[in-house]
């Protein structure tokens, strides 16, 4: 009697919902969203006179603080980096890199800086071989390289800047003088890093107070950092580059054995560039050239532009399938041509040209994955980054990304100066005729990158996805959800994503049986089903699929739009 009884009741919860159902009528509906919008986690945020979207919300409000004093939309975006280096030491900092684009209101023009690092001059390929190494290490001094992001703030300032830079950075150094909260996201990624850095010189001193990473809803102060961006506010980029900061550098690494030098920060430029595109059915798609990878983006779109996507369906086998495809071609190009273009010529218009996309999609096979990749003959016949977006009232925007590159970066904090710096060196490659390998004074392979759409000729979106190789992948699939989908700008985000990973690697990795292909939660059964039918191999991660932010105007109601990441901590606002 009592098993016949704990037999019921173990079943009941299996039992009564199948009987319930035979109760309802035939047809039955729920939303979770009265709009329809089913991939949506929140309403797009619409606002007229201006928008900051970034990965923390205290650093949001400061953006639009900013904004509402006057300052542009560059001003804006450097006050909310400088934040994030402090709130999300985790993804930036100003020991990390920048890339950004502007669209300026005034001239109705897209402009590109590349504000990204490079390699110490006394740091060679047998240098870091005679250490045992087959390839650069992510953590200690092999890997860092020149940190690009200040001087990359004091060119836009210089250009599009409005307030002068102690007021932008004030916040910022309130915040890290006094204290703010550690949010969920963020707290997670800080005890990863924590537990793999706390042996560097001087990191556990300053990122893990009482011995380990802040925990979630804990107050963190970094007056270091704050010291550092009182001597910026003060005494400008060259305090840097050349003075006080740059020369506590250049001890620092005399003392624990790195190869930086004082020479290598007062050598450092950034570089105005033209920002390149692609047309993506009646929109232009604008990336920076490389030696960053954005050109990736270009030309995943370049071939998925031959299928009829919308038709595919949002999700389907079909589109997942080519979008895949599309990836490896572009990602195997990106192992063999990406690199410096002051050290190699890259075929940049050959790449991201029409032509050049027609054949490289003849490669796909709709029914079957590919397994193996080689690079295009482009003759034609002659790693945790934060990203942010801004939108001022006279309708000026930037699309700003600044990282440390894997994490923390390198580990090592110099003496009394309250950030990491970056291990972007990790991306070079040690065969010495690739075109990506190391050499002195040379920038390496970059993932960092920002994007922007306009059409006719003029801005309608302003957006990233950060996340290492994640980026081109995002891009893609964020512009594949509005153009072929109609997903507004928030759903476009929120929607589950799909991540290849084992391409061929400027490090030199090459790719084997195809790669793995991860899917986030939200697809269904028979389309994982499908996938595996036509040969991809699944693989499992529970991250690793970017974070997205995203502005976009409409013209017609002068209005800006904005979507931010649901899986990160931050938010898009408006005023």
């Amino acid at each position: 009697m009592k098993a016949a009884i704990y037999a019921m009741l173990v079943t009941l919860p299996f039992i009564l919902p199948v009987l319930f159902a035979t109760l309802l009528p035939d047809e039955v509906s729920a939303y979770d969203r009265l709009t329809g919008r089913m991939d949506a986690s929140r309403s797009e945020v619409i606002s007229e006179n201006g928008m900051v979207c970034a990965a923390h919300p205290l650093a949001v409000q400061i953006g639009i603080d900013i904004l509402k004093a006057g300052g542009s939309a560059v001003d804006a975006a450097i006050a909310v980096n400088a934040a994030l280096g402090l709130m999300e030491p985790v993804a930036n900092g100003i020991g990390g890199d920048l890339f950004a684009i502007v669209w300026d209101a005034e001239t109705q023009k897209l402009y590109g800086l590349n504000a990204s690092g490079r390699s110490p001059y006394m740091l060679t390929i047998d240098e870091v071989k005679s250490k045992g190494h087959e390839r650069i290490p992510y953590t200690g001094v092999l890997p860092q390289t020149v940190p690009g992001c200040v001087d990359g703030w004091f060119e836009l300032h210089e250009r599009f800047g409005k307030l002068p830079m102690d007021q932008i950075l004030e916040p910022a150094i309130n915040y890290a003088e006094n204290g703010f909260p550690v949010t969920e996201v963020i707290a997670h990624y800080w005890d990863l890093g924590g537990r793999r850095l706390k042996d560097e010189p001087n990191f556990a001193e300053t990122y893990l107070p009482g011995g380990r990473a802040p925990k979630e809803g804990e107050i963190f102060k970094n007056r270091d950092l704050a010291r550092t961006y009182g001597i910026l506010a003060r005494n400008g980029r060259d305090a840097f580059y050349r003075g006080e900061i740059a020369k506590t550098i250049d001890a620092f690494m005399r003392r624990t054995g790195g190869y930086l030098r004082l020479e290598d920060f007062d050598g450092h430029t950034s570089t105005w560039v033209e920002p390149v595109g692609t047309t993506y059915r009646g929109y232009e798609v604008w990336e920076l050239p490389p030696n960053g990878q954005g050109i990736a983006a270009l030309q995943m779109l370049n071939i998925l532009e031959g299928y009829d996507i919308a038709a595919m369906g949002f999700g389907s086998a079909e589109y997942l399938h080519v979008l895949t495809e599309a990836k490896k071609l572009a990602f195997d190009d990106r192992a063999r041509f990406y690199a410096d273009p002051d050290f190699v010529d890259i075929p940049v218009e050959g790449l991201i040209s029409k032509e050049y996309a027609a054949r490289r999609r003849e490669l796909i096979d709709l029914d079957r994955a590919m397994r193996a990749v080689t690079p295009g003959d482009i003759v034609l016949e002659s790693g945790e980054t934060t990203y942010i977006t801004v939108a001022d009232k006279d309708r000026n925007f930037v699309s700003l990304i600044q990282s440390n590159y894997a994490g923390f970066g390198s580990g090592p904090v110099p003496d009394g100066l309250g950030f990491c710096i970056q291990d972007r060196g990790a991306l070079f490659n040690l065969d010495p005729e690739h075109p990506n390998a190391l050499l002195p004074g040379k920038r390496p392979f970059h993932t960092i990158i920002p994007a922007m759409v306009t059409k006719e000729g003029v801005l309608v979106f302003s957006f990233g996805v950060m996340g290492g190789s994640m980026q081109p992948q995002g891009h893609v699939q964020v512009l594949c959800n509005i153009i072929d989908f109609g997903m507004g700008v928030q759903e476009a985000g929120d929607a589950p994503r799909l991540r290849h990973t084992g391409s061929s690697q400027p490090t030199g990795e090459v790719m084997t049986g195809g790669g793995s292909v991860l899917l986030e939660s939200g697809f269904s059964a028979e389309v994982i089903r499908a996938l595996v039918a036509k040969g991809h191999r699944l693989g499992k991660d529970n991250g690793g699929f970017g974070g997205y932010q995203g502005i976009w105007w409409n013209r017609e109601k002068n209005v800006l739009i904005g979507g931010s990441e649901s899986r990160k901590d931050g938010c898009a606002m408006g005023y």
